[in-house]
């Protein structure tokens, strides 16, 4: 398995990739309806390019051409030393395989060499992924309802470990 920084171009494979994974990831959580909504707002290519364009770095893990999962970051979020995880997503054929394990330890050592010293991210507070979180040492440090449009918001832990 290796990870790819991911160009501009390669935008499209992210978008093609959340389309697979949300619906399986999101089912037990999100209305169908507010599924395709949050698809459509953040992986639209003009979304995607528009995160690319404000730091947000993105990579794919990919096994014998096929493409396993995403990840993006920014380091320096929020604050200096700092680095904000904002995706990671596996296909669910691969979860448990260690394919989401690979790509947080590659954003946490991207971020430990760009000098950052904490790693946080948000997560659903009904997500399954957030013991995932737990067991890679991440503590939940707070709540936050962000509203998102259409009346929906996202209700979300934000977690951070130290690095």
């Amino acid at each position: 398995m290796q990870i790819i920084l991911t160009t501009k171009p390669q935008l499209k494979i992210i978008q093609d990739l959340a389309y697979k994974i949300w619906p399986d990831a999101y089912a037990e959580i999100l209305s169908e309806a507010q599924l395709d909504y949050m698809l459509e707002n953040f992986y639209s290519i003009a979304s995607l390019e528009n995160q690319f364009e404000n730091g947000h770095i993105f990579l794919l893990a990919e096994e014998n051409g096929q493409y396993l999962g995403f990840a993006s970051y920014e380091i320096n979020c929020k604050a200096i030393g700092k680095t904000k995880l904002h995706k990671i997503y596996v296909m669910p054929n691969t979860q448990g395989k260690g394919v989401g394990k690979f790509l947080l330890e590659e954003v946490e050592d991207r971020a430990k060499q760009a000098g950052n010293s904490i790693l946080f991210l948000n997560v659903n507070k009904y997500n399954k992924a957030q013991k995932f979180y737990e067991n890679k040492g991440f503590l939940i440090t707070q709540e936050e309802v962000i509203p998102i449009g259409n009346d929906y918001i996202m209700d979300d832990y934000v977690m951070e470990k130290s690095l």
